[in-house]
């Protein structure tokens, strides 16, 4: 393995985070924070216990994995589409590094930056809302496995992308949309017998009820099966960029 050339990558996508904190760390953190502000404290306030947890400690988990995936998709997306609008992406194509190296460098990075972002706003959560995480071994390993997971997602995205615009489409129109519809404000247990049936089909569903068991010991929806659909779209993702890289998808043209 070409422990070099990961580093490499790995490190340079390190180092535009951190030229870039203020949109990279702050800004998620920020917003974060406002949505503590007003669900938390403003909202929650008013509203009764689910499941035995208070409104402002049950939405933590939602909150986070809704700024942990839109940063990993940002993140690695705009890591791999660079190149490619840059026209480097054929020193990198070029380099004696291979595919698996390459996406180790790539997402490594992402997951890193949104691991890490994680972290903070969990930290951030403490000033507003008082809570406890159940299994801390869970909830690092639920944390580590999505940035991994919309790491991976993020740069399919990047490879997909032809232009800036086409970066947010995915992000804005459909993955925003359905953490908020997955469960991130809500237990889908709440919603009407038919509702709740048609939710199962948003896969986001599953990270946010696994998650938040690690927290609470509560979830909408077994943790086995949370864990093997997240484990899923990880597999569905890497074998897609193994094909991209092995055909040229939208890299060589």
């Amino acid at each position: 393995m070409n422990i070099h050339g990961i580093l490499a990558i790995y490190r340079f996508e390190m180092a535009r985070t951190f030229r870039t904190v203020a949109q990279s760390v702050a800004a998620p953190v920020l917003t974060t924070s406002l949505y503590f502000i007003v669900f938390g404290k403003a909202i929650g306030s008013r509203m009764g216990d689910i499941n035995g947890v208070s409104y402002g400690a049950f939405i933590i988990p939602g909150l986070v994995m809704l700024s942990l995936l839109n940063e990993s998709i940002s993140n690695a997306s705009f890591g791999i589409f660079m190149p490619k609008w840059a026209g480097t992406i054929y020193e990198l194509l070029s380099a004696p590094i291979s595919w698996g190296e390459a996406v180790i460098g790539y997402v490594g990075a992402a997951a890193t930056k949104s691991v890490m972002l994680g972290l903070l706003i969990l930290a951030t959560a403490r000033m507003f809302v008082p809570y406890e995480v159940a299994h801390p071994f869970w909830m690092f390993a639920f944390l580590l496995l999505t940035a991994v997971t919309f790491s991976l997602f993020g740069f399919i995205i990047g490879l997909w992308a032809d232009n800036f615009q086409k970066l947010q489409v995915i992000p804005m129109l459909i993955v925003t949309p359905l953490t908020f519809l997955g469960g991130a404000f809500y237990s889908i247990n709440m919603l009407p017998p038919l509702w709740q049936k048609v939710t199962l089909f948003n896969p986001v569903v599953y990270l946010i009820s696994g998650f938040r068991w690690s927290f609470y010991g509560i979830a909408d929806v077994n943790i086995a099966v949370s864990i093997g659909m997240t484990l899923g779209f990880l597999v569905a993702c890497l074998t897609f960029v193994w094909w991209a890289f092995k055909t040229g998808y939208k890299l060589r043209t």
